[in-house]
């Protein structure tokens, strides 16, 4: 398992009530890697935040942690 992946899935599940339901799926294209993160229904809104607050963090995280792995990567939230 790549290090962001690790990363979203460790933060999501201490975001949601069922961390059990997280999955998260990362897709590794030539220059970009999207990493999709899927949720329960009930938990969507956590991970979502506040006018897009909580996902706006987490994509700024990811972003950080893959510019030190010299990579880029998107961060999808799946509904």
């Amino acid at each position: 398992m790549s290090e962001l992946k690790e990363l979203i899935q460790y933060v999501s599940k201490a975001l949601v009530d069922m961390p059990e339901e997280v999955t998260v799926n990362e897709i590794v294209g030539e220059q970009t890697t999207v990493v999709e993160l899927k949720v329960d229904k009930s938990d969507l809104g956590k991970v979502i935040g506040k006018q897009g607050r909580t996902a706006r963090a987490l994509r700024t995280i990811l972003n950080a942690a893959s510019t030190k792995l010299k990579k880029r990567s998107v961060l999808e939230i799946i509904e």
